[in-house]
């Protein structure tokens, strides 16, 4: 359980901040980044559930918190240290990618095969979604940058991969199951 009695330590006023393991960074370091970026990504799920409801709203909240325990992943270096530490850390699971897998599947059986490309908009829950599948691909590519240099789970990569899909799918759902899409038309404004 989390209790935050003081919101500001002034711990980081310069410049730093402490990971999961307890070591101090810079703010600026790659892994404060990846996960900072995961952070916004989950802000942004929050603004697209304003406009969703039923499966889609549920959906939604089971991913705000994977995000969470995405960030809890990435602010935790040194897995090879894991089964040492006095609390095990918080790590994104290979089920928690099939899950999305088995929902984009699902999702993507009721859509009729894309034809063109679509461009982020229609409604107002898909062009949220098109903003989430923007911010989880910048995330995926800071922690794939990231794991160049550091250790990272292999699932929370996997996770990220399959999460911008997610959102690109469920962005035709929220879109009249594709029916509203937004399409591209190459050159159309020459």
């Amino acid at each position: 359980m989390v209790v935050l009695n003081k919101i500001y330590t002034k711990t980081g006023d310069a410049g730093e901040t402490a990971l999961g393991n307890g070591a101090r960074v810079a703010k600026h370091s790659m892994r404060v980044t990846a996960y900072g970026t995961v952070d916004e990504a989950n802000a942004t799920v929050g603004l697209a559930r304003l406009h969703a409801d039923g499966e889609m709203d549920t959906q939604l909240s089971a991913i705000q918190n994977d995000l969470f325990d995405l960030g809890a992943d990435l602010c935790r270096p040194d897995m090879e240290m894991d089964a040492e530490a006095e609390y095990p850390p918080l790590r994104i699971t290979p089920a928690q990618v099939a899950r999305l897998e088995a929902e984009i599947d699902a999702m993507n059986d009721a859509l009729e095969p894309l034809r063109s490309f679509i461009l982020p908009g229609g409604s107002h829950l898909a062009a949220q979604l098109h903003l989430c599948r923007t911010v989880s691909r910048r995330a995926e590519r800071l922690t794939v940058e990231l794991a160049t240099m550091e250790s990272v789970n292999e699932a929370a990569v996997k996770y990220l991969n399959r999460l911008s899909d997610w959102f690109f799918v469920a962005s035709r759902i929220a879109n009249n199951d594709g029916k509203d899409d937004v399409l591209w038309v190459p050159g159309a404004n020459r």
